[in-house]
């Protein structure tokens, strides 16, 4: 009886027992186990404390927070029951979790702590629904006397008063094709739609990967990511369940670094921005390092560079160059992998969205088996990844078991396979729109090259073209600026305009720790990006990535934007996408300035504080021209 993914949990509880740990988690500076009996146990306490609650088979279950065992618990809990879950994005405002928690029919929420309770509060009469509200973290919470309210603790002791053989009963009836979670997408170009996920869905899914890419019962994860993202669930969830390999919970999200190196984890999965991430910091500390170290570092990453190339030709290295690798690797190389905590990686996924091929590079120059996965959420998160040995920068692979892609006639990314959606909660227009003949349409644009790998070019609504009738990706061109540990985020614009033009957020962290070490004075985020050195710093990395460019694609002019892009403004989802469409029209005035003639644009921006009070900003931004010239 494995249909379900309860009844995998059943099923590894029975196989391990209290003889191997199945979820870990550092609180208070240790690192606190769970086995697989003790989390089917704590599994059944909760689904019978939601049975007490009035949880009905079909009934949905919100969950939002950090990523905790209580998370994957209620998860659980409510699937073993029948019903479905729908994870919510911790740093969400409380519009957004209104929104989602209302669309998505949930009667009970359950959340980490006082933050999310007072969102929840505030929403009031949009989420009429809610009958309840769950909360792990009791800090804060002494006071509020709602009848809302209960502790996790309190509603798996109410689940002590139901008889065992209620769980074991509602757990039997659970069927693959069932509902097991409403995953919400991240909406980049309107409101979230919410994608339904049957356990067959994630389970085929979960299966087919590690027929690929094999993950041992004795690994280890970590998971950091927010468990509202498909992707997180693939992991956390379909995968751990799947193989029954061990899954560590960071102690805050502040720790993820310190506490990824002290797991060592086997297998990771992240975004490109935490990729991003990573190699900023060692650009960055490298930068500061005395002149030795730097020469070290850059010889050895040379000789990294060289070796992931005859890697990909496979090709073997002579004796001198062994010899070369090893030394490279003893002295630089694996010691940066160690203060990554990516010592002990056999495989690495990174998916979501394109990471640039520069970025790619470096870290297997590192000897990081990095793989770009693709697919989408309503797709169980993958349709397609590189295999071991047959990377190729440009490409994302090939489609996993049981997965069909083609190209359509118009150049879109369409699959098929056993983990497509069952459609769209309450949304068939936007149903019929995506699946069609039980082919999902992406809205990618791609195409498939001589060795059989999927080429992702951009979102077919976001090809650009200039006037003279040339088309540009511009999600290609942002991920070349991005590779600079200055520069956070990229907006390229160009459509029907003469030329490409960028708005360009720098990295607040980095570039203020550049300006500190050359003695140049900043108050804030703003001043800093309005500096004339941050503008000449930026402009000879414009400049590197238009040498990699074809003609009509060379960034000519742009603009550092005085705030950094934020999902709270809506400028971001909250998987830190940018919403284009959105950018484009909050910016209109300051694109538009990139094709006038005026060396400076003045731009109007409303600041709104914690306290709600509101102010309007007037700040005058520099418009910087390639090649030298200023715009007249």
């Amino acid at each position: 009886m494995t249909d379900t993914l309860p009844q995998l949990l059943l099923r590894n509880a029975e196989r391990w027992g209290d003889g191997r740990v199945a979820l870990r988690e550092k609180e208070l500076g240790i690192w606190r186990e769970t086995t697989w009996a003790a989390y089917l146990e704590n599994v059944r306490r909760f689904a019978l404390g939601l049975i007490q609650l009035g949880f009905e088979r079909g009934d949905k279950l919100a969950i939002v927070g950090d990523n905790r065992p209580e998370w994957v618990v209620a998860e659980l809990a409510a699937q073993a029951l029948g019903g479905a879950s729908v994870g919510l994005y911790q740093d969400a405002v409380a519009s957004e979790l209104a929104f989602v928690i209302d669309h998505s029919d949930a009667r009970i929420v359950v959340v980490e702590d006082q933050e999310q309770v007072d969102k929840l509060l505030e929403a009031g009469a949009r989420i009429p629904r809610v009958k309840k509200i769950v909360f792990y973290d009791p800090r804060g919470l002494r006071s509020y006397a709602r009848y809302t309210l209960l502790p996790f603790t309190e509603v798996q002791r109410l689940g002590d008063g139901v008889p065992t053989e209620r769980f074991a009963e509602e757990l039997a009836r659970g069927q693959a094709g069932e509902l097991a979670l409403i995953c919400y997408t991240s909406g980049t170009t309107g409101e979230p739609k919410g994608a339904m996920l049957t356990h067959e869905n994630m389970t085929r899914m979960a299966g087919n990967l590690m027929s690929v890419d094999p993950v041992g019962e004795r690994d280890e994860f970590v998971s950091f990511l927010p468990l509202a993202w498909i992707g997180e669930q693939m992991m956390s969830v379909a995968a751990a369940l799947t193989v029954g390999f061990t899954v560590n919970f960071p102690e805050e999200p502040d720790t993820v670094q310190q506490n990824i190196r002290e797991i060592g984890p086997h297998v990771m999965f992240a975004p490109p921005r935490i990729w991003e991430n990573l190699l900023s910091t060692v650009q960055v500390k490298i930068e500061d390092s005395p002149w030795i170290k730097r020469r070290f570092y850059d010889l050895a990453l040379k000789i990294g560079y060289e070796r992931a190339a005859r890697a990909f030709a496979r090709a073997r290295p002579g004796a001198l160059g062994r010899v070369r690798e090893a030394a490279a690797d003893v002295l630089v190389l694996a010691p940066l992998k160690d203060s990554l905590g990516l010592s002990r990686l056999r495989r690495a996924y990174t998916g979501g969205a394109a990471l640039g091929p520069d970025a790619f590079r470096f870290f297997h120059a590192l000897g990081v088996n990095l793989k770009q996965i693709y697919g989408q959420t309503e797709i169980a998160g993958i349709s397609v990844l590189h295999r071991d040995g047959d990377v190729k920068f440009e490409t994302v692979g090939k489609p996993i078991p049981e997965t069909d892609v083609r190209i359509s006639d118009s150049g879109e990314i369409v699959s098929r396979s056993p983990s497509v959606f069952q459609g769209y909660y309450k949304n068939p227009q936007a149903t019929a729109k995506s699946l069609r003949d039980g082919w999902l349409h992406s809205g990618d644009s791609g195409l498939i090259d001589e060795d059989g790998h999927l080429v992702v070019i951009d979102r077919m609504a976001d090809v650009m073209t200039l006037a003279d009738g040339s088309k540009f990706s511009p999600q290609y061109i942002e991920n070349k600026l991005k590779f600079s540990p200055y520069v956070k985020e990229a907006v390229v614009v160009g459509q029907n305009r003469p030329f490409v033009g960028a708005l360009v957020n720098i990295d607040m962290a980095n570039v203020g720790k550049w300006a500190e070490t050359r003695q140049i004075t900043y108050t804030t985020y703003t001043d800093l990006a309005q500096k004339a050195q941050v503008y000449e710093l930026v402009s000879h990395h414009v400049d590197r990535v238009n040498r990699e460019l074809p003609r009509a694609a060379k960034i000519v002019r742009f603009v550092l934007l005085h705030k950094e892009l934020d999902p709270d403004d809506e400028e971001l989802t909250r998987t830190r996408k940018v919403r284009r469409r959105f950018v484009e029209e909050r910016y209109a005035d300051l694109i538009a300035g990139l094709y006038g003639e005026r060396a400076e644009i003045l731009v109007e921006t409303e600041v709104r504080y914690q306290t709600g009070k509101a102010t309007v900003m007037r700040v005058p931004l520099r418009v910087h021209t390639m090649g030298g010239e200023r715009v007249a």
